[in-house]
This record gives structure tokens, C-alpha cells and sequence, in this order.
């Protein structure tokens, strides 16, 4: 044997002993997992079937998280005796708009969605439709009209992912029943997914090009495809899973609800599919995910609803509850069934939001995901998030028709959740200039649109410091004409709201706060003179103290400020907030109230208190005296309550504490700060909200000191003090 041959005999053994080929079977393997996983059958282990029962299904769908719910429903069999009395003779269907134009919501792929149900009802052993041929004849029209009419979208999305994700799906379970040119074009029309992007687009085109190495028998292309989905399993990368367990895509942009949600849903799909073959999900990879969940996603649920600043541009209806339910399929899923971890994230986040099965650690406290510029705060009974933007993150994006008036949300939303239907399909009877939290012009003029996803606040400062129970959050808002700092203060009782700086440079219009705007539950209740007197149209109450009640919400302004409380009936469209819907009028009455601060206010400010959950009473008796506003202006805004020794500091410049006793603690690095004094001791936490220091520098009674900030800039560090 010559050296060259003896060379190529001795790679290949060396290739077979590190990388080992895919067992003969695991083709075989993998088929069968696409039919358990995807063919309907009665098993509902975790009872989310019934909940789904009880949800009607949607008219209009576009998000394909919902699609994929959709496909979860008991086969409606009125409805698919329709299917099949009505496809005409070329093989389409005469409710379908096959010559659509839009670029969300696109009609066309209707027609491959039906394929697929009836591919599923086709292969399910309890229908009266199992291996039905007038069934089978169906679907072999409506594939033959598909692959003849070549229809193309506008949007790249549909012809790369949704359409090869959709039809792929149908060719795995029907395989055995294409003919052999049917089976040849199903590979041409896969082909039109090739490897590449990133985030959740680059596992939506690896899981395409699986499906095509699936129909051609191609074992390496199908453990290529494989690599390259698990690839995306890591943190650290510009786009996907964040170090703080938040997700990103389009950039540096927060997705929890519309990628994000998808690229879980597909790592859960793809966990099962790969299951029992040597393709298998290690156990780092499934920790990953599991981890997202726990640790992301369980936040931003809420008693089965999803936090509206989760949702992304994807503001459909029902939109919070769908995501929600298909997190928790998605949950449930992960790993088989059999991951340890995994089952134990899914039974929390099921008993969390459905109430099914216990709780074995309520998830309560403060949570800031630096990386998203993004707040949560959770207790027992409520809960509250905030959206803000910097130049490090872009809050908001507008396309394909989606999310036309959503300009704001990113500029401090501010949404607080009892029974988590406050907000719940909102969007068309919204003032979306006054968003809850948010402050902005107020004009008559047509919303501006976002143009894209590229960041819209001009300002460094966006983060928040907490001690996992209580905490801080501030931004610097530069953005379409408006200057402000805002801070929120979250404890187990309050959210207190400041405002300071608020400058404006546009003539002839008003610049105004808004505290919440949602559904009217009950009547909106003003207390004047020791009575409770319900709103009843548009009210405004100047430089007084005001106390409001709503659906067992409390709202205390502070005096100085001109308030606004109204209460009305509301119409509007979903078409003018996502383009895919038809047009249609519908109405509801809606409560906002709010501070007004004028035209071109110079410098102007607010103050309110938001108690989330009491009764009328408790909102007469609060003592606002117990929580001590030091400062609001443009150097810091720093409140202490005094009652528990406690301090709060949102500082913009350096500032220092008067702690009293002859104890005083300069903050010389800007940052978000919570003080505490626990006897004679101090404890400090802080972070760095604009992300541009290495270190904290102190001055404690004129000696100075510094500790350095964590690697992750963002991220809280809490440091002992001694006086």
C-alpha cells in the first residue's frame, strides 16, 4: 500500500471514530417522529387542549405561532366536508383570494394550510378520513394547482420559509402518496430554502432544508441541517438568546413573542423530531432552552396573556392569549416529555397561567433584562412591565403592514396586569399617542410611522437596578421632538412615576404623560371632598391632588399638575394597526387619565402613585407623606421612605445623599442606585443604565472609593458600606 492510500484509509478511520455517521435508521426515525408529533391524536397530558377548546378560533390569521395553534384544534369535520365539496375542478378554492397582494397575512398560503389539514386528516386513525381516497384526490389537486400556478408574494418570507415550512410539512406525511413528478417538484419548490441568515430566519430555512434532505434520503444534508438548527442554541451572539435570557432579532431588538417564540416553538419541534436517533438534543442544548423559558418567557406571561411589550409588531388579536397558550404547548413538548428540567420549567409555567397543577415557587420580584432594555415586576396579585429604547436597543419596528401605529410603544409603555385582560385587544379603540407611561406630543395629525427597525431614542441611559424584590427603573427620552427623564420605583405596594426635564420644540400642540389608558371595567371614580364621584366625560383637574379608582387599581397625583380623566366610547379598525385585516368598525369604551404639561413645556414634570391592587379605601387613606420625593429634575430623581431606610436614585449627573446623622454618600458615576440601611450597616445596589462605565465611584463622608461594575454592563452589583 502506498503512502497516499494508506494516508486516505487513515482519514476516513479517524473520521468514522470522531464523527460518527447517522445510524442507517435515523432517517426512518425521523419520519416517524414528523407523524407523532404532527398527526392529531386524543392524548392531553397537561390538559391545554381543553384550554385551547375554549378559545374560538381566529377568522383572519397571519402569525404563524398561530397557525401552528390553529393546527392544534379537533379536526372540524363541517368545515372539511366544505374543504371538499367546494375545491373546484383546477383545484382551488373559491373563499381564497389567490391574486392578494399584501405582504403580511398573504391569502394564498391559505390554500397550502388546508393541504396540510387535510394531509393530517388524511393520516389520523380517528376520522372517518383515514387513508380516505376522496380525501387523497383532494390533495393531489391542490398540489398540482400549487405547483403549476408558481405563485410568488411580494414578501421574500412566504416563497423561503412559510410556504416550503407549510407544504414540506404535508410532503413528509404524504411522501408515500406523491407520485414520482409530484415528489420531484416538492424538492424543487423546497429548494427554494437554502442555508443562511441568522436568528430564528436561519433555523426556519435549516428546518426547510431538513424536510427537502427527508424526501431525497439525504443523510448528510438532513445531520448538516441538524447542526446547523442547534448552531442557534448559545448565547452570546448578536441575534438570538441574550445573556439576561431576553431574545433578539432584526438587531438589537427585543422579541420575546413574535422570533423569539417561534425559534422556541421550532427548538421544542425540532427536540422531538430528533428524539431516539444519534441526532438526539444534548442535554447543554435542551438546558438552553429550558432556561429561556424559565427565565424569560415565565416573566412576561400573566395569568395565560403576554405582555403586550413581549408581542413585538405582532399586535393580532387575541395576540396575548394565542402566545401565551402556544408557550405552553411549547413548553410542555421540549425534550419529549422527558427531560427532567424541562418538565419541571413547563409544569410551573401550566399551573402559573392555567392554573393546572401547583406552583411550587411563586415567580415574584423585580426583573430587569439589560440586554433589552426591558422591565418586569411580578407579585402574587400583579404585575407590570415597562418598554423603553437607547441607542444600544431599538424599541420598535413597522413592517409588512404591521404594527402602523405603534411609534410610542418603546418610549416607557407602561402596562400593569390584575386578571390580564385590561389591554386585551385594545389596539383599534387606542389614542395610540397616549399610551399608558408613554409621553409624547399630542397632535392631530396622522401617527408617524417607524420607518423599519433602526433605533429611535436618542439617549444612552435605559436600564434598572433591583434586588430581585423591589426596584428602579430609568430612561432619558430624546425622541421625536420630546426630552425627558422618567423613572419607576416598583415595591410589593406602589409603582411610583417621575418625570422631569420635559422640554418639547414643537409650536402649537400639547406635550402630555399618560398614566394608563385601558378598557372600562367599571365606573372610573374621582375622590372630591371624601366622596368617590364617577367620571363620566372628559375631566380636568388643575394644580389639586388627585385621586382616581378603577377596577380595583388606585391613582394618586401629586399636586402642582394639570390632570386629565376621561371616559369614552371609542371606535376604530385592526386594519389601521395590522394591514392583513379587512376592514371593519369595531367600538368599546375605554378610561385613560393622564398629566398635561402644555405646549413647549420647558422643564417640565410629574409625579403619580399607581397602587395596583386595593379597594376604594385604602386609596382615600394612603399617606403619600410616607414616601419622600427628595428630587426630580435633570440631575437625579431620588425618593427614600423613610419607614424602611430605604433610597431610591435615577442619577444623571453626580449627586449626593444626605443620609443624616452627619452621613452623606456621593454618587459620582451616573447610574441607577437602591440604598438600604439595615441597623448600622449599608447596602448598595447599583448599575450602570447608560453601559459606558467600568467602575462605580463613591465619596463616603469625603473619602472616596470605587468598585468595579460586572463584566455585563447592565447587570446590577450590590456592595456593603461602611460609615
Amino acid at each position: 500500500m502506498n503512502a497516499y492510500r494508506f494516508f486516505i484509509l487513515f482519514f476516513f478511520l479517524c473520521w468514522g471514530m470522531f464523527f460518527p455517521a447517522m445510524a442507517q435508521d435515523d432517517i426512518a426515525r425521523i419520519k416517524q417522529n414528523y407523524f407523532r408529533l404532527l398527526v392529531p391524536g386524543q392524548d392531553d397530558t397537561h390538559h391545554l387542549k381543553s384550554v385551547l377548546a375554549t378559545i374560538p378560533p381566529e377568522v383572519e390569521v397571519s402569525d404563524q405561532v398561530v397557525v401552528e395553534l390553529h393546527q392544534r384544534y379537533p379536526f372540524d369535520l363541517k368545515k372539511i366536508a366544505g374543504y371538499l365539496s367546494s375545491q373546484t375542478p383546477e383545484g382551488t378554492w373559491p373563499d381564497i383570494n389567490y391574486q392578494d397582494k399584501k405582504r403580511s397575512g398573504w391569502e394564498p398560503k391559505i390554500h397550502t394550510e388546508r393541504i396540510l389539514e387535510l394531509t393530517k386528516l388524511y393520516r389520523s386513525k380517528e376520522t372517518e378520513y383515514y387513508n380516505s381516497p376522496q380525501v387523497e384526490a383532494v390533495i393531489h389537486k391542490a398540489l398540482h394547482y400549487w405547483f403549476e400556478a408558481k405563485l410568488v408574494c411580494q414578501n421574500w418570507w412566504y416563497n423561503q420559509i412559510g410556504i416550503p415550512k407549510t407544504l414540506g410539512t404535508a410532503f413528509v406525511l404524504f411522501e408515500d402518496k406523491l407520485t414520482a413528478e409530484e415528489k420531484q417538484q416538492a424538492i424543487a419548490l423546497m429548494e427554494n430554502a437554502r442555508f443562511g441568515m441568522t436568528g430564528q430566519n436561519k433555523v426556519w430555512l435549516a428546518g426547510n432544508v431538513l424536510m427537502r434532505a427527508l424526501l431525497q434520503g439525504d443523510e448528510k444534508l438532513v445531520g448538516m441541517a441538524r447542526d446547523t438548527i442547534v448552531s442557534e442554541i448559545v448565547t452570546g451572539q448578536p441575534e438570538g438568546i441574550q445573556a439576561d435570557w431576553s431574545f433578539h432579532q432584526h438587531g438589537t431588538q427585543q422579541q420575546f413573542g413574535n422570533y423569539g417564540l417561534s425559534f422556541v416553538s421550532s427548538m421544542s419541534f425540532f427536540s422531538g423530531v430528533f428524539a431516539g436517533t444519534s441526532l438526539a438534543f444534548d442535554s447543554q442544548k435542551l438546558d438552553n432552552i429550558s432556561r429561556l423559558i424559565d427565565e424569560g418567557y415565565r416573566w412576561v406571561l400573566w395569568k395565560g396573556r403576554m405582555d403586550i411589550s413581549a408581542l413585538g409588531r405582532q399586535l393580532f388579536h387575541h395576540a396575548q392569549i394565542h402566545k401565551a397558550l402556544s408557550l405552553a404547548f411549547v413548553a410542555s413538548e421540549l425534550g419529549g416529555g422527558t427531560d427532567a428540567y424541562a418538565n419541571s420549567v413547563a409544569q410551573s409555567l401550566i399551573a402559573e397561567n392555567y392554573g393546572i397543577g401547583k406552583v411550587k415557587q411563586p415567580l415574584v420580584g423585580y426583573r430587569h433584562f439589560w440586554r433589552s432594555d426591558y422591565t418586569v415586576y411580578r407579585t402574587p396579585d400583579w404585575m407590570a412591565s415597562v418598554k423603553m429604547a437607547s441607542q444600544r436597543v431599538t424599541g420598535v419596528e413597522c413592517m409588512n403592514g404591521d404594527n402602523m401605529k405603534g411609534f410610542y410603544m418603546a418610549d416607557g409603555a407602561t402596562y400593569i396586569y390584575q386578571d390580564g385582560n385590561e389591554y386585551l385587544d385594545i389596539f383599534p379603540l387606542w389614542n395610540w399617542r397616549k399610551l399608558p407611561g408613554v409621553t409624547a406630543i399630542q397632535a392631530d395629525a396622522p401617527m408617524p410611522v417607524v420607518k423599519g427597525y433602526k433605533p429611535g431614542n436618542d439617549a444612552v441611559v435605559a436600564g434598572g437596578v433591583g434586588d430581585g424584590r423591589q426596584g428602579l427603573t430609568a430612561m432619558e427620552l430624546n425622541r421625536a421632538g420630546v426630552t425627558a427623564r422618567k423613572a419607576w420605583i416598583f415595591t410589593d405596594d406602589f409603582i411610583l412615576c417621575l418625570g422631569a426635564g420635559i422640554t418639547s420644540d414643537s409650536c402649537g400642540v400639547s406635550v402630555a404623560t399618560t398614566i394608563d389608558q385601558c378598557h372600562k371595567r367599571d365606573e372610573l371614580l374621582l375622590l372630591q371632598q371624601n366622596e368617590w364621584k364617577a367620571v363620566k366625560e372628559c375631566t380636568t383637574l388643575d394644580k389639586e391632588e388627585c385621586r382616581f379608582y378603577h377596577n380595583g387599581r388606585g391613582y394618586i397625583v401629586w399636586p402642582g399638575q394639570q390632570v386629565w380623566a376621561e371616559c369614552a366610547r371609542c371606535s376604530g379598525q385592526w386594519h389601521d394597526v395590522m394591514q392583513m385585516y379587512r376592514p371593519a368598525v369595531v367600538e368599546g369604551d375605554v378610561i385613560s387619565l393622564g398629566v398635561n404639561h402644555g405646549e413647549r413645556p420647558n422643564q417640565s414634570s410629574y409625579q403619580y402613585l399607581i397602587l395596583p391592587k386595593v379597594d376604594k379605601q385604602a386609596v382615600a387613606d394612603f399617606d403619600v407623606s410616607t414616601i419622600q420625593i427628595v428630587r426630580n429634575d435633570t440631575v437625579a430623581q431620588i425618593v427614600s421612605e423613610p419607614a424602611s431606610d430605604q433610597w431610591w436614585v435615577a442619577a444623571y449627573h453626580p449627586v449626593t445623599l444626605d443620609l443624616g446623622k452627619g452621613k452623606a454618600l456621593e454618587l459620582k458615576t451616573p447610574g441607577g442606585y437602591m440604598l438600604r440601611r439595615n441597623g448600622d450597616k449599608y447596602t448598595l445596589w447599583a448599575a450602570d443604565l447608560s453601559q459606558e462605565h467600568d467602575k462605580i465611584v463613591l465619596s463616603i463622608n469625603g473619602h472616596e472609593t470605587s468598585f468595579p461594575f460586572p463584566t455585563e454592563k447592565g447587570k446590577t452589583t450590590d456592595i456593603d458600606l461602611t460609615f
